[in-house]
């Protein structure tokens, strides 16, 4: 792994170079200390641009005050976390509608600012929007991204190949990807600074975002729907922890997906399949961020098992939307159930209606029965199931059956 004190490179660095060679404003948006700054500073830094930042409270006065004035005193410049302001978005469609040079602006959000979250419609065609997550295992071991997804399209995979375990996986899966809880030591002062982390979000970040309404309960919804993580959304569970309507939770959840903290992954369809779980499914985007909610250390583990098979989920989950970012062309994401059960963790489908199959286990081996969705999913999608795979915690690839395989957790990020 890489130095936890040096700069991890992050790979989306050379999507915004590029874009911002042609493209009026960039966006860069991801959670809070998910390394947008860090990002943003470098690029500004090697491209003579100026950096502001609205966490600033002078410069974020100015900007609310004054966002026309704001926007012509800071001509090519980063506009960093430009969510607190938002008539900001006004002032930069303004601007670039009489100027439009590409690359004057680089924006970040840590809200998703472009789903009426916070930016107006109007802004449409002006903007290349970029995610960044918190780091990807690739990015913490120095790798380059790896091609899992196009390998899983093309069934790339040989039929029998020892590669060794995953190294590290429970340390890796309740560490998670925030460049601050990687840096950190031990176990201990990660999740000390994660449960921090959720605090300062729920008590200063979301109120801003509900009107101050039911600001009270967004530590604790946070805390029931780590409980729930890698279960279907029950949203009068959810409620009735909380004593109020199931339409508020619902909101407040859609915020925090907004905020990319969480994902409510819906469920797959398909003509051919008469009889679907209708609900999605509710995952945390950083399975160590989930894990400290949670309570649970490599202790927990040992006593328990099935801790690390949910959280195991969420670590893919992050790992697979990591990778999204880098894929030639967009992948839809569901689950599957079918009508007597058998379940597949993750499909993945492209516009062509394409699918792949991804099912999650924490042991070592693969049973048959381990099979039952993917085989039901291959059966559903007929010529469109491209493979269907299970991870798990083995040392070695196997073809299970035609066009469905068995791969080690570390091919997500490992050629």
């Amino acid at each position: 792994m890489a130095s936890k004190s040096a700069y991890v490179s992050r790979h989306v660095e050379a999507s915004v170079k590029t874009a911002l060679a042609d493209s009026r404003i960039v966006a860069i948006v991801g959670p809070r200390q998910s390394g947008k700054s860090t990002l943003a500073r470098r690029i500004a830094s090697s491209d003579g641009r100026k950096f502001v930042t609205l966490d600033d409270v002078h410069v974020r006065k100015f900007a609310l005050a004054d966002p026309h004035g704001f926007v012509r005193e800071n001509q090519f410049a980063v506009i960093d976390e430009i969510q607190l302001a938002p008539d900001l978005f006004f002032a930069l469609k303004k601007d670039v509608d009489e100027n439009p040079d590409p690359g004057r602006w680089l924006i970040t959000g840590s809200v998703d600012l472009f789903k009426k979250a916070v930016a107006p419609d109007s802004l449409a065609g002006r903007v290349s929007t970029i995610e960044l997550l918190p780091f990807s295992q690739a990015e913490i071991d120095g790798c380059a991204p790896a091609s899992f997804l196009r390998r899983a399209f093309a069934a790339d995979f040989p039929a029998f190949l020892p590669v060794g375990r995953t190294a590290n996986l429970i340390d890796r899966i309740l560490t998670g990807g925030y460049p601050l809880a990687v840096g950190k030591n031990n176990l201990r002062s990660r999740q000390v600074w994660l449960r921090d982390y959720a605090d300062s979000l729920a008590e200063h970040d979301l109120p801003g975002f509900t009107n101050g309404k039911g600001s009270a309960l967004l530590p604790r919804l946070l805390g029931h729907a780590a409980a729930a993580a890698g279960s279907i959304v029950n949203l009068s569970s959810l409620a009735g922890h909380l004593a109020v309507d199931h339409k508020s939770v619902d909101r407040w959840l859609t915020l925090l997906e907004r905020m990319f903290l969480l994902r409510r992954i819906a469920p797959w369809s398909g003509n051919r399949i008469k009889r679907l779980s209708k609900r999605p499914k509710l995952h945390f985007l950083d399975s160590g961020l989930a894990a400290a909610l949670r309570s649970v250390t490599d202790q927990t583990i040992e006593r328990n098992r099935a801790e690390i098979g949910l959280l195991l989920e969420c670590f893919v989950l992050a790992e697979i939307s990591k990778a999204l970012v880098h894929h030639d062309q967009p992948l839809y994401l569901s689950h599957y159930r079918d009508a007597g059960g058998a379940e597949v963790d993750f499909v993945l489908e492209d516009p062509a209606g394409m699918t792949v199959g991804i099912e999650v286990k924490a042991a070592a081996g693969v049973s048959p029965r381990d099979l039952r969705g993917l085989q039901g999913l291959a059966a559903a999608t007929a010529d469109r199931f491209a493979c269907g795979i299970v991870l798990h915690d083995g040392d070695r690839i196997d073809r299970l059956a035609e066009r469905i395989f068995a791969l080690p957790v570390a091919m997500l990020w490992i050629d």
